[in-house]
């Protein structure tokens, strides 16, 4: 249970060192709960990204049409949803760790 335990928190700190890589490993070649947090916590991994291409979208359309500032604070914004996804990915990979 221990290992399950390691492993489950693995996949959300994996943000660090792989972050798709590994949590798509351990969902292909896990069960149960550990494969329930290798999906949970690879789509924790991909929202930022996603985030960041919607803004690199949004701000290059409003670059061309000559409203930078907008771009700007969307820019400001995709960086605070980066922040809160890798804060949460640290969260959840700790209560896995602390709990019973």
């Amino acid at each position: 249970m221990k290992s399950d335990k390691l492993l489950s928190s693995l996949c959300y700190f994996s943000v660090i060192f792989a972050p798709f890589l590994f949590p798509i490993i351990v969902f292909f070649l896990s069960s149960g709960e550990v494969r329930s947090h290798a999906g949970k916590s690879l789509w924790i991994h991909i929202a930022p990204y996603f985030s960041v291409l919607v803004g690199l979208g949004i701000g290059a359309w409003l670059g061309r049409e000559g409203q930078n500032e907008i771009g700007i604070i969307i820019m400001v914004i995709v960086g605070l949803i980066s922040v809160y996804y890798l804060i949460l990915n640290f969260v959840r990979g700790i209560q896995i760790l602390i709990k019973d």
